[in-house]
């Protein structure tokens, strides 16, 4: 059986290294004023003996817990597994702590229940990944601790928002395939059936987004979107609902020669049931996806896509939650992620 490892004290600690306990603790928490010597002598001894700092009593006397809370409704779709990772390393890289929590985007109440029920103790904020298929309320957002939400749902004005222009950038898709010599365009990942006023006063929601920014560039261009080649996917993002609404695109016999899919699971699995039914990508239908993860670069062959730089916003949203963790009172803002679009093989 194993033997428990003792627990080295701060007393021992400055004991040995000479010093008192309170310049002890000053070198454990890089605080107060001491010669370099000393500081480095009091941190050989604690390498020396093992000592690990008392968490909660230093989170008594700072009043911080080190920890970043990140919550997102699941971790099995790709775009949010890497921007966990992205969240996770930034955080890290300054020293902090993350604990990643989930929570169930039924479109019951589940992130309503989470941000009521959130324990503030367990860190100093919380980023939370907004729901796609819940509609929060004003009230949703009044919480007692630090938050900074993530998504394209509104927060009212009563929460930090790192969000994207998923308008402008389903815009800028569709625009790049018509300039490609596409000259009609099917839609893959519409939430539900085509409603082409509704989606023109959509303001909030990831597929509705992107699906009115396909539609706003395809009214420019004089070449309205066709109903029976926009693919519904209800909530189901993934690569097997790509293929079965690619399928139904082909079997409805409207001719298409561009592919608009607004996440690139979608495009992923678009692509497989393009070629299985014979047609060439891109020669035949040309692809664009959004997200950029980290697959679309390895397809055959490589997918174009929206770059949503998740990077830049598992930054931001760290950046912002800090900031207002020290100043609590500071205004509520919103910050846009510039998305990228990255032209690669699915595209001519």
């Amino acid at each position: 059986m194993p033997r428990q490892r003792r627990i080295v004290t701060l007393e021992e600690v400055a004991l040995q290294a000479g010093v008192s306990a309170k310049t002890a603790s000053n070198a454990v928490n890089g605080t107060g004023r001491m010669a370099t010597r000393t500081r480095e002598r009091v941190l050989a001894v604690i390498d020396e003996l093992g000592y690990r700092p008392n968490m909660a009593a230093r989170n008594l006397t700072t009043g911080r817990t080190g920890t970043i809370a990140f919550a997102v409704p699941t971790l099995k779709a790709a775009y949010l597994a890497e921007l966990a990772e992205a969240f996770v390393e930034t955080a890290r890289g300054l020293g902090l702590t993350t604990t990643i929590l989930t929570y169930p985007d039924d479109g019951a109440g589940g992130c309503r229940a989470f941000l009521r029920r959130y324990d503030p103790q367990l860190a100093d904020g919380l980023v939370i990944t907004l729901p796609e298929f819940e509609r929060l309320e004003e009230r949703d957002f009044d919480v007692d601790f630090p938050l900074v939400c993530l998504g394209t749902r509104s927060t009212y004005g009563r929460a930090e928002l790192v969000t994207t222009d998923d308008v402008t950038d389903a815009r800028t898709a569709t625009e790049y395939l018509l300039a490609r010599g596409s000259t009609s365009i099917a839609v893959v990942g519409a939430r539900d059936a085509f409603d082409e006023h509704a989606i023109a006063q959509a303001s909030e929601g990831n597929a509705e987004l992107r699906l009115r920014g396909v539609q706003e560039a395809l009214r420019a261009a004089d070449r309205p979107l066709d109903p029976r080649l926009v693919g519904i996917t209800g909530h189901d993002w993934t690569i097997g609902s790509g293929s079965r609404a690619a399928r139904a695109a082909i079997a409805s016999g409207v001719p298409f020669d561009g592919m608009v899919c607004l996440n690139d699971g979608l495009a992923i699995g678009a692509i497989s049931a393009l070629r299985e039914e014979g047609l060439r990508v891109p020669d035949d239908v040309q692809v664009i996806g959004f997200d950029n993860i980290e697959e679309s670069a390895y397809l055959t062959p490589p997918l174009t896509t929206m770059d949503s730089r998740i990077a830049w916003i598992a930054r931001t949203a760290l950046e912002h939650l800090l900031r207002r963790v020290e100043h609590p009172s500071l205004p509520v803002g919103k910050a846009f992620a510039r998305t990228q679009l990255v032209a690669r093989g699915t595209t001519r």
